[in-house]
């Protein structure tokens, strides 16, 4: 008799993609490539309840993820936190995706050092362990360490050095991946836009030609 194959590592990637950029596309990418995943799951959230309200609207947003994926088999979509009319708490996602899997899949949630270093404000920041392993991508401009001896020593309690490791397990692990330094963010864009700069160099062309149909950020 043989054992039944491991599932694989599946990871999701949350955000307010307002507009989605290569900032998000190529850090994840090499992400999956570091670690060994060949499925991640894009989620655009509706009301972020850490930030301002998006400019374009839900459909908009989901519809340029879509633009920018087409020709990436790496990636899906995933609208469920464009259904709610409530802040999208993260943890209330994943709860949501664990109970779907079950216990045994390998789970894991997208996240920017940036984040990481707020996560202790989250709402309930900490329990993501409890139903998921959370991959850090490199942010340019942000710390490596936490605030407090307490947080980073709860970061080191959960590390995990080597990515096999979250193939694994289905959740509990940090892993601090070596991804690329992206220097692109939505509201540079945005404010390129607005002034009439070029953006190019820092959207597919797809996602650029919606925003130049529907006038957006301007």
């Amino acid at each position: 008799m043989t054992s039944a194959t491991p599932a694989k590592l599946i990871a999701y990637f949350g955000g307010t993609f307002d507009p989605i950029h290569y900032g998000h596309l190529r850090p994840v990418t090499a992400l999956a490539d570091e670690i060994g995943v060949t499925r991640i799951t894009l989620m655009p959230n509706n009301v972020p309840p850490h930030r301002e309200q998006p400019e374009a609207t839900a459909q908009q947003r989901k519809r340029m993820v879509e633009l920018a994926i087409a020709e990436a088999p790496l990636f899906s979509v995933d609208d469920r936190e464009l259904q709610r009319v409530t802040p999208s708490y993260t943890i209330d996602t994943l709860e949501t995706l664990r109970g779907e899997m079950g216990d045994d899949q390998p789970l894991a949630f997208i996240i920017g050092q940036d984040s990481l270093l707020t996560l202790h404000t989250w709402h309930r920041g900490r329990d993501l362990l409890n139903v998921c392993h959370l991959l850090v991508c490199a942010r340019p401009g942000y710390r490596t360490t936490l605030d407090t001896p307490e947080q980073q020593a709860w970061l080191e309690a959960h590390s995990a050095e080597h990515a096999a490791a979250l193939h694994a397990q289905p959740h509990g692990l940090i892993y601090l991946a070596h991804t690329p330094l992206v220097t692109i963010s939505a509201t540079d864009i945005r404010q390129r836009r607005q002034k009439g700069e070029p953006c190019d160099d820092l959207v597919p062309p797809a996602v650029l030609h919606f925003m130049d149909a529907h006038d957006l950020y301007r």
